[in-house]
């Protein structure tokens, strides 16, 4: 059985990094849920209920910023998901759920920043330490590829 041809194998390649992509933002905001006063005190379906808000207007971030064209860039998709995130999901929190607890919605703010931006910059940090022209010039000396 034979390689699939180069454009193909690049094609399956953008289609996993758009897909670790999306997972990591939803861990995100799973992580965050899991902070909510909510998921203290309800458990498991305390979290889902902190969580649903921000995983709709994740959805809705991603929708704006066209996340899956640039899906690891900081700027713009990066700031744009993540201001969506946190701006949308804590409308939708206070008005669906009535949850106005300003504490959660500061911690939400850094938590969000942290894992949606930090991933991402640690995306560019290795691409601005090991350009991928670099990288697969290594890859093919060593004999990788």
């Amino acid at each position: 059985m034979s390689a699939p041809p180069a454009g193909e194998a690049r094609r399956q390649a953008r289609a996993w990094v758009v897909a670790l992509a999306g997972i990591a933002d939803v861990v995100s905001v799973l992580a965050l849920s899991l902070l909510s006063p909510s998921a203290r005190d309800g458990g498991p379906a305390g979290a889902m209920s902190a969580a649903w808000p921000f995983l709709a207007s994740l959805a809705v971030g991603w929708l704006v910023a066209r996340a899956w064209r640039r899906p690891t860039s900081l700027w713009p998709t990066g700031l744009v998901v993540w201001g969506i995130t946190w701006a949308l999901g804590v409308v939708l929190r206070v008005t669906m759920t009535n949850d106005t607890v300003p504490a959660f919605n500061l911690v939400a703010f850094g938590v969000l920043a942290a894992t949606i931006l930090g991933w991402r910059a640690v995306v560019a940090l290795r691409d601005v330490l090991s350009p991928p022209e670099r990288r697969r010039r290594a890859a093919r000396l060593s004999g990788r590829r």
